[in-house]
């Protein structure tokens, strides 16, 4: 039996031993010098490890295993947590959790579904019509999730979506994974189940640090962009309309009569009629257009691929829009003055504003509400 026990095992086994209180198994025979009145062949005989002995060494040698997988589980959880540390935000999060997951669970996706705040994302490595799919089964998932419990598992136009809903402080989320060849097997389970605490304070800590980031770009009254936005886009919204030679007007904006709202109603009317005029001006505007709050009753509207004529054509809309909130200013009724201007290729960004702010003013001389170009 000695010739054929490994040195783990052997070594297992005589920890068994030892609990039991059998002489210390060593591979080898007692010497006789040590038990001189002892039958040699009784000495053989407690080499041979009787059931209980071997009961004790399997469990023993089961909690070894356990431990070596469980070592190797915590060694791969804290390779992930180094990952993610000093990361702020989600695309970056979700993209290095699937690959540090891919080495150890095979999948073709994995996307994050924030259900309080509405934000999503999704890294694929799938390319080509298998890559919309995949998006496509996920975004479904991801939108309805299961309510009947914290995982989920079911099997959609051949791939097998895992879903997992976990809650931290302030993040109630939903992650999905898809893979195509089989199911998650039990220990594959445990890797994930083992990672979401560690993926959860993280993103958690994105969601906090883009909507910091969103506050300070944003208007805290209209919600609309601020200065701060306006100076980061427009350098690169000139470039592209030199490198493509397409037309880019800026819209100069300014209300009428507000002062006589302040003055008669107090601030708190003029801040509910701020938000009143920016919605409307929202409403009017394309969704590649940039409308910014530059700070009191000024607004300005970056309007990429237009030209003058289609600007003036804007402008009216949104002299229109405020007209019809039909807001009395004292005597008067509120309205905005629009100057418009088109950059041209070799204009500085402060030529190309204070051109706008020129022909505002012409406007505003001409008679209030209503649109300036130059002819």
């Amino acid at each position: 039996m000695h010739n054929i026990l490994s040195h783990g095992t052997l070594f297992a086994y005589n920890q068994v031993i030892r609990t039991s209180g059998r002489p210390f198994l060593s591979g080898k025979p007692e010497s006789s010098a040590l038990y001189p009145n002892r039958d040699p062949m009784e000495a053989k005989t407690d080499l041979i490890p009787d059931r209980d002995d071997r009961l004790r060494l399997d469990a023993l040698l089961s909690e070894l295993s356990h431990y070596r997988r469980q070592s190797e589980r915590l060694r791969k959880v804290n390779e992930l947590y180094g990952r993610m540390a000093g990361l702020l935000d989600l695309p970056t999060m979700i993209e290095t959790y699937s690959i540090w997951l891919a080495q150890y669970v095979g999948h073709e996706l994995i996307g994050y579904h924030n259900l309080d705040r509405q934000r999503m994302h999704m890294y694929c490595s799938c390319h080509g019509p298998r890559r919309r799919q995949v998006i496509e089964i996920a975004e479904n998932q991801l939108r309805e999730p299961d309510d009947n419990g914290r995982q989920c598992f079911t099997e959609v136009e051949g791939f097998f979506s895992h879903t997992w809903s976990f809650t931290s402080e302030g993040c109630c989320g939903v992650l999905v994974l898809l893979r195509r060849d089989n199911h998650i097997s039990g220990e594959e389970m445990e890797l994930i189940n083992e990672s979401l605490p560690i993926l959860a304070d993280p993103l958690k800590r994105a969601l906090d640090y883009e909507e910091i980031f969103a506050q300070a770009r944003r208007d805290p009254l209209t919600g609309l962009p601020n200065r701060l936005v306006f100076e980061e886009r427009i350098g690169c919204i000139m470039e592209q309309a030199r490198r493509h030679h397409h037309p880019l007007t800026l819209a100069a904006l300014d209300l009428d009569h507000f002062k006589e709202i302040n003055d008669t109603m107090g601030h708190l009317r003029g801040d509910e009629v701020l938000k009143l005029v920016a919605d409307a001006l929202q409403e009017q505007i394309r969704l590649t257009d940039l409308l910014v709050r530059m700070g009191g009753d000024e607004f300005l509207v970056v309007l990429p691929d237009t030209d003058m004529n289609a600007a003036r054509y804007l402008g009216e809309r949104l002299c229109r829009a405020v007209d019809a909130l039909n807001i009395r200013a004292g005597s008067g009724k509120l309205g905005i003055s629009i100057g418009l201007a088109q950059w041209t290729p070799g204009m500085d960004r402060d030529r190309w504003m204070e051109k706008a702010d020129d022909i505002l003013y012409q406007a505003k001389a001409g008679g209030r509400a209503r649109v300036a170009m130059v002819n």
